[in-house]
């Protein structure tokens, strides 16, 4: 396992989610690709254009730790699954009809394949994306994974598959989840966070979409923590569970649904470190009276990091230095013993060393208002704005903390 050390070249640790918005020609590949009309070898030769570009792009802004913007990928979600979105290059084992994955506010919807056979096993892993994106890097790197709850909704809610069982699969998956983490970090990950954003939406209880109303976050956290089972204390100190509100075509799935109807839950989860996405929350106090009560001081022997979200990756304008300062940082000297992190009263929640930053700049779909361009911007932003020799530190006690 690798030493990265996320204090290293900033005072505050900051971390990205992984994905970053998709450039306009490289949306057009797939469009194409899926439509026939060029080969999957120009598609590819897009993709790596596209990966080479964000990366450079992100080592710019200073970030103490990148990823490649996952362009290779079809989404966050199916990448294990498919070639692209519209389901071009679909594991055998599955076919098309599944349940839908989330039913967006403004009415659209993702549906998931479902499972029609086993056995079950992925396609692909997310590090057969990083291998070949490490060579353009300067910087350590991080892997976002898919989270074994997410691909549990592949198998049908209610009928089940002939010959081969939920809990079949479910062990297939577990142990396809596990060879996901342990091929990035072989790769050269030294950080990987797996991807939740279900869990949220698993409390709605929205009658157009089943799943969300059959009560399935406690066996959500079940399945999460079979896979976390499988790592040492040491290694799941750089493995990260990552939760936001949803977003695709300038849309959410969750954001209505309290945060605290997830917060309890998904801190049972035995994870190093949470990326709370955090920024677009109407009403935060809530949410970091949950984070200082819930976030345990031992999660089968690690103590688990709270990275919260500062940005906003519904809207294109660019934070200030003050916004984001403001919003995450700001001294209690009252306090001999302890040094806590506060927004507004968050002071009488969350411990310091407990905190952090996590930049999401914007999920790679393909109707977004924000640009590539924009979301570097926002990830200098928060950058520069961890590191403890920004202006105003004194003001901030960064300084004095850090170095």
């Amino acid at each position: 396992m690798s030493d990265y050390d996320p204090r290293t070249s900033t005072g505050i640790p900051t971390e990205p989610v992984g994905s970053l918005p998709r450039p306009a020609r490289l949306q057009a590949a797939y469009a194409s690709y899926d439509a026939g009309e060029i080969s999957k070898e120009q598609l590819e030769g897009e993709q790596e254009e596209a990966v080479k570009d964000s990366i450079q792009r992100s080592e710019a802004t200073g970030a103490p730790i990148i990823s490649d913007g996952e362009q290779r990928w079809s989404s966050f979600a199916t990448y294990p699954i498919a070639d692209t979105l519209a389901g071009t290059g679909l594991a055998p084992s599955l076919g098309p009809g599944g349940q839908y994955f989330a039913i967006f506010a403004d009415g659209h919807g993702r549906q998931l394949p479902k499972l029609e056979r086993g056995p079950f096993v992925y396609n692909h892993y997310a590090a057969d994306s990083l291998k070949k994106s490490l060579p353009y890097a300067n910087r350590p790197m991080k892997q976002a994974v898919i989270a074994p709850s997410m691909l549990a909704l592949l198998y049908p809610l209610a009928d089940p598959v002939e010959g081969y069982s939920r809990d079949d699969f479910e062990a297939a998956l577990i142990d396809e989840c596990e060879r996901d983490i342990r091929k990035a970090f072989e790769a050269g990950a030294v950080r990987v966070s797996v991807d939740f954003t279900e869990g949220r939406l698993a409390t709605r209880a929205d009658p157009r979409n089943p799943w969300t109303g059959a009560g399935l976050l406690p066996h959500f956290i079940e399945l999460n923590n079979r896979v976390m089972a499988r790592f040492t204390p040491e290694e799941r100190v750089n493995i990260g569970v990552h939760t936001c509100p949803g977003g695709d075509r300038d849309s959410v799935h969750s954001a209505d649904v309290p945060y605290n109807n997830l917060l309890p839950e998904m801190f049972k989860i035995n994870a190093g470190y949470f990326l709370i996405q955090l920024k677009s929350e109407r009403d935060k106090d809530p949410v970091f009276e949950s984070i200082g009560k819930y976030l345990r001081d031992d999660a089968d022997g690690v103590t688990p990091m709270a990275y919260l979200g500062v940005i906003n990756p519904g809207n294109p304008r660019v934070e200030t230095a003050d916004e984001v300062r403001d919003q995450l940082v700001r001294w209690d000297r009252g306090r001999c013993d302890r040094v806590w992190v506060r927004r507004d009263r968050v002071a009488r929640w969350v411990q310091v060393d407990r905190v952090s930053l996590v930049d999401r700049a914007a999920r790679p779909r393909r109707e977004y208002r924000v640009e590539l361009a924009v979301a570097v911007a926002r990830i200098r932003r928060a950058v520069l704005d961890a590191r403890p020799d920004v202006p105003d530190e004194e003001r901030l006690g960064l300084r004095r903390k850090y170095r």
